[in-house]
């Protein structure tokens, strides 16, 4: 089994929401067997970033919903899109 790196943006609630906050909890929501491998903020519009995750999940059937699924549910989430998928290098 091998694994993917799947980037997703991570638009916050409000230009209020705490991004380092909103990361410790995506991390803590995690299914067992994935991992963030990277992130950064993407600056959106009118002071509203987005936080971009590289997250490493197993080459399983299912592949990104249960990551997706779990950070939708994280209080300060508005949404979740997975904008690439790949090897990690």
């Amino acid at each position: 089994m091998g694994e993917v790196a799947a980037t997703m943006k991570i638009m916050p609630a409000g230009v209020e929401t705490d991004l380092d906050d909103l990361k410790n909890k995506l991390e803590a929501a995690l299914p067992e067997g994935s991992s963030i491998y990277a992130s950064e903020t993407e600056p959106i519009a009118f002071g509203l970033k987005a936080l971009k995750v590289v997250v490493l999940v197993g080459d399983l059937e299912g592949g990104t919903e249960p990551v997706e699924e779990a950070f939708a549910a994280v209080e300060g989430v508005e949404s979740v899109q997975v904008t690439e998928l790949g090897r990690p290098v």
